[in-house]
């Protein structure tokens, strides 16, 4: 493990400390918890912007779509638990 120094400013210090007392952490536990975490997110999201380039591609390569009216009842029924077959896309070039 290596050690890295970083510069808080006075008040953020004693915001982590109080954070990290009521989270039941010590500020160092609690500093890496709070990296660990934002690192995290940013691979979540730069996966997340991955696949919709990928997918945005293969809408513009295909022109296949699926109009809103049919993804939206999809997406209530799952969201009430239903099994429901997922609608097919269709070409929306013209």
């Amino acid at each position: 493990m290596s050690t890295t120094t970083i510069r808080i400013e006075e008040d953020l210090k004693a915001r982590i400390a109080a954070a990290a007392h009521l989270a039941g952490k010590t500020a160092h536990a609690f500093i890496l918890d709070a990296i660990a975490q934002t690192v995290e997110q940013v691979e979540i999201d730069e996966e997340f912007h991955r696949l919709a380039d990928e997918r945005w591609a293969k809408v513009q390569a295909t022109g296949k779509t699926v109009p809103w009216d049919d993804a939206k009842v999809y997406l209530e029924a799952r969201a009430r638990g239903d099994k429901v077959r997922k609608p097919a896309a269709r070409n929306s070039k013209r």
